[in-house]
């Protein structure tokens, strides 16, 4: 197995991309305890209501006062279902667990994301939830949270330097792993497939793209690996997977590291004639990652075979979770949690709980407790 890189097709494919939203969980505590920093405070409970905002500016979304002070929530951007899904799930879960948040959005742009986080202490925020797309370039906003004390919660990237709370996400190497294996096999390890790639620049897409790549090499050596730059970009993912297709004919399998790429990769092998159902020799293997109720409906449609489901409602859930934590004085120690997820100690410092992302495929895609057949 080799990595590719194709050189682009000449004409830029145009690609309309659907965007969906959901719902769901309750409240729960983790049996984990010891190491992580945060400020203590008293906490008090009370029941808060919600709404969230795709502005930047601090938007009020609850009328409560407890979970032991404000919380400044930032949605890191609101272009992909993933992330609406997530963003509709906060208002809920501040809901359930009586905390009081404002939100902000920093629409993918990590200057945003250091401002909205100024904006929030200066609304009175005790602790900071965030999701820093751009995973290096956060390290100096955590360092001077930390110099003031105020705990931070990650969610779904964890920060290149510098210590946090906690990082709440999943394993996403096992996400590419995961990819590889399904592909590798309904490939019967021969042939080509084309990754396409999250932002090198965030944990997520390195995490993915390595996992994929080691896999494949290891595995399935003799199926060819194009690797795709298309940084979370659905329409660059679609022009990028037309030139592969067109200059290899060989090419049975598409991976898809988010489902940025979900509505432009069917647009694209549907101009190509290559919808050929499962079972079919002419067949295209597709493997999505998120979970979302578009890609679960694809899946029982025939259209994708397999996705990763990424919990955007446990990202929400625990998310706040840890935030009260942190405020409550609260400690955690590596170890399984009593919400089906295992905490891990990256670094001195920092401790990440994984949370379980299932693969589905037409086998499990009915499943009742899958985020995404909850949705709406």
């Amino acid at each position: 197995m080799r990595s590719n890189r194709l050189a682009p097709a000449g004409a830029v494919i145009a690609v309309g991309l659907a965007l969906v939203a959901g719902c769901s969980s309750k409240k729960s505590s983790s049996t984990a305890a010891t190491t992580s920093a945060g400020t203590a405070a008293s906490p008090s409970a009370s029941t808060s209501t919600a709404a969230s905002s795709a502005s930047t500016a601090p938007t009020s979304a609850s009328t409560g006062g407890g979970g032991g002070g404000l919380i400044g929530v930032d949605y890191p951007r609101a272009d992909t279902d993933f992330w609406n899904s997530y963003i509709s799930y906060v208002p809920k879960m501040a809901s359930a667990l009586g905390a009081t948040v404002k939100t902000t959005n920093s629409q993918n742009d990590v200057q945003k994301l250091i401002a909205n986080v100024q904006a929030l202490l200066g609304e009175g925020a005790k602790a900071i939830v965030m999701a820093p797309q751009d995973t290096a370039a956060i390290a100096p906003t955590l360092s001077d949270l930390a110099g003031k004390k105020i705990p931070v919660v990650t969610i779904d990237t964890r920060p290149d330097a510098g210590s946090v709370y906690m990082v709440v996400r999943a394993d996403n190497r096992a996400y590419g792993a995961k990819a590889c294996k399904f592909l590798g096999d309904a490939m019967q390890g021969k042939g080509a497939v084309v990754m396409l790639e999250g932002g090198l620049d965030s944990i997520n897409g390195r995490d993915r793209t390595e996992a994929f790549n080691d896999c494949m090499k290891t595995t399935y050596p003799n199926i060819k690996v194009y690797g795709e730059p298309s940084n979370w970009d659905g329409a660059k993912a679609a022009s990028q997977l037309q030139t592969a297709l067109t200059q290899d004919k060989s090419i049975r399998g598409v991976y898809m590291e988010s489902s940025f790429g979900l509505a432009g990769t069917l647009q694209v092998l549907k101009q190509d004639n290559l919808t050929a159902k499962a079972g079919d020799p002419a067949h295209v293997f597709i493997v999505s990652n998120d979970g979302i109720p578009e890609e679960l409906k694809d899946i029982r449609a025939g259209l994708i075979d397999a996705t990763v489901s990424q919990p955007a409602d446990l990202f929400a859930k625990y998310g706040l979770f840890y935030a009260q934590a942190a405020l409550a004085g609260k400690t955690f120690q590596p170890g399984p949690t009593d919400h089906q997820s295992t905490i891990i100690q990256v670094r001195a410092g920092l401790l990440e709980d994984e949370l379980s992302a299932p693969l589905v495929t037409k086998d499990n895609v009915d499943d009742k407790t899958l985020w995404g057949n909850n949705a709406g």
